[in-house]
């Protein structure tokens, strides 16, 4: 049976929504891509047990993902409901990974443990074609360097001087998609730093067929671990933001890494939400 669950929600509001169907086995990758072309979700994710683990696969509606965060999170709350609270271990496409999940009241809450972080500055031409894609200029760019970054999928990182330009956020859709494609960003994070603790963020997410993405797990992860390269103190929370500006506030909890490139803890609450196929409630 297919699950509709908001992942990363801010309480009982909010929250990125993702299809979460497990199974005996995996669908072909055909009909995964037309359940998640249907369902219009910005991720899909799909599950089959697999020996003393879960064979996991991510699905956009335009393509399939190597790693999403948000519905990371919607997996390990359904399967610590279905299977009990614990930590179950995943095999993605491109490596393995822990979600440990949960149940708190109506609420479900998960973390997971991202593959490696890592990170490389931002090519000339890379950087050139970001900043005319959001019709930025170099005064809107914040102190944090701009990057390229990765914890499982790679996000281009744009560090923007206020939260009221933030907001103002623009790109043409089919020039972001060809751009975002060509140069394999994931997503462009474009990032306002609040304090070292909250930041504040949008993804623009032409790559998957959406023009946003109101939580980004593997965007988080990215960043704290590439906070814990610019010295920021290894263990330390941060608080990520995101889906405001869309009416769909979300609430990311990453921990910087303690060690440079090394995996990243990803924590929120999830909710079960109606879709399609009908309601789900955590309570019940």
């Amino acid at each position: 049976m297919m699950e509709h669950i908001a992942a990363f929600c801010d309480g009982l509001r909010g929250g990125n929504p993702a299809g979460v169907l497990v199974g005996s086995e995996l669908p072909s990758n055909q009909l995964m891509q037309e359940i998640a072309k249907h369902l219009g979700y910005s991720e899909t994710v799909f599950a089959a047990p697999l020996e003393n683990a879960w064979a996991v696969r991510y699905f956009s509606p335009a393509t399939e993902i190597p790693f999403c965060g948000h519905a990371t999170i919607a997996l390990g709350a359904c399967l610590a409901r279905r299977e009990g609270p614990g930590e179950f271990k995943l095999k993605l496409r491109n490596g393995d990974i822990e979600v440990t999940g949960d149940s708190r009241g109506k609420l479900g809450w998960a973390s997971f443990v991202s593959p490696p972080s890592h990170s490389v500055p931002v090519p000339a031409d890379q950087w050139d074609e970001a900043m005319t894609l959001f019709r930025l200029k170099q005064n809107d760019i914040g102190d944090l360097p701009p990057a390229l970054i990765d914890a499982g999928a790679r996000h281009i990182f744009i560090p923007v001087v206020s939260r009221k330009l933030l907001a103002g956020m623009r790109y043409d859709f089919a020039s972001g998609r060809e751009l975002m494609q060509r140069f394999g960003w994931v997503t462009a994070m474009l990032c306002y730093e609040e304090s070292a603790e909250m930041f504040h963020v949008r993804n623009a997410f032409a790559y998957g067929g959406l023009v946003e993405d109101p939580a980004t797990g593997a965007a988080a992860a990215a960043l704290a671990g590439y906070l814990r390269t610019l010295g920021y103190p290894p263990g330390q929370e941060i608080v990520v933001n995101q889906g405001e500006d869309m009416g769909v506030p979300c609430r990311l909890i990453a921990t910087i890494p303690q060690v440079e490139g090394g995996r990243v803890q990803v924590a929120g609450y999830a909710r079960s939400i109606a879709g399609p196929l009908g309601l789900h409630s955590w309570g019940e």
